[in-house]
């Protein structure tokens, strides 16, 4: 991902902001004739440092062993897993400025590792309740799946589990860093007044103006 030294996060903090909060992420392989790509939850594995840098970090991540994606991965393959954090239209009539030209904010973290695939079903079966207890914890209403167990195991045959260790990262969070301070401002002013943009919104306030951080560049 090409990342301008301006829109580079400065610490691991923001990488790990956006992997937990946003943990729907595209799993990405080179195929032909074009990469693989895949939507999936990824979450940092059990057992696992929940602060610092993601380097040496393990996620975790299960997808439809119907998908010819899983069948075109081996162990060691390279792959790439895309966050994606809150984004929205930045319209030149915030600008106050002419001529002026209409742009796009928004936060996104990379991060690129060897996976190993999960052949164990016990294995498989706790990548899957530990991704259903953790996305219930952050973002459901309190449900508990210990008696869903006996569901999970059936359907175990059908999943594909794998562990991603990151060996590198490459964060972008474009927020309006280029312009000064009451444009910026301005910019937050119209994504508050829109309830579907509070997100980035408070992410803009909260990120400020910072623009350099540690480089962890996937391969090419």
């Amino acid at each position: 991902m090409f990342v301008p030294s301006r829109y580079d996060a400065r610490d691991a903090q923001w990488h790990r902001r956006i992997v937990a909060g946003h943990p729907l992420a595209t799993f990405v392989t080179n195929g032909e004739p074009v990469p693989w790509a895949t939507r999936l939850p990824a979450l940092v594995a059990p057992g696992e440092p929940e602060a610092g840098p993601l380097p040496g970090v393990e996620l975790v991540g299960h997808l439809n062993r119907a998908n010819p994606h899983w069948r075109s991965l081996t162990d060691g393959t390279a792959a790439r897993l895309m966050f994606d954090g809150p984004g929205g239209f930045v319209t030149p009539a915030v600008y106050h400025a002419d001529p002026a030209a209409p742009t796009w904010n928004f936060a996104s973290v990379h991060v690129c590792g060897r996976i190993r695939l999960v052949h164990d079903p016990e294995q498989t079966l706790a990548i899957v309740r530990w991704t259903a207890e953790r996305l219930e914890e952050r973002f459901g209403a309190g449900w508990d799946c210990t008696s869903s167990l006996g569901y999970f195991r059936a359907i175990l045959p059908a999943v594909g589990a794998f562990r991603l260790t990151v060996e590198s990262v490459e964060a972008m969070f474009k927020l309006s860093q280029e312009k000064d301070a009451a444009t910026r401002d301005s910019v937050i002013a119209r994504y508050e007044a829109d309830p579907a943009s509070g997100p980035l919104a408070r992410l803009m306030r909260e990120y400020g103006t910072q623009t350099t951080s540690t480089r962890g560049r996937c391969p090419s």
